[in-house]
């Protein structure tokens, strides 16, 4: 399974992902999207995994900085479990991204 995305869905992806960071700034108080964006744009590999997200009707957004591992984190912040998820085993995976 190709699990890279072409340099236009990766455009598209960070144009989403930074609009929901501008619109819940309560999630990451003290991060700035700069930052985030550099690090993503620098592991372009785990672009796949927010767009898998993002794809099943999630809505992948950074919910802190891992100080020790110089990590973002990112966790699915929809509502309720997006329809194509339902009934299916929790898994940490899925749901949390670093990078």
């Amino acid at each position: 399974m190709k699990k890279d995305l072409s340099p236009e869905q990766c455009e598209e992806l960070l144009k989403i992902l930074k609009t929901r960071f501008e619109k819940n700034m309560n999630r990451h108080k003290d991060l700035e999207w700069v930052k985030v964006q550099a690090k993503l744009e620098a592991n372009t590999e785990k672009l796949w995994s927010l767009n898998e997200m993002e794809r099943t009707g999630g809505e992948p957004d950074v919910v802190g900085y891992d100080k020790k591992t110089g990590e973002y984190i990112f966790y699915d912040c929809s509502v309720e479990s997006p329809k194509d998820r339902r009934s299916l085993c929790y898994d940490r995976e899925a749901h949390e991204e670093r990078i």
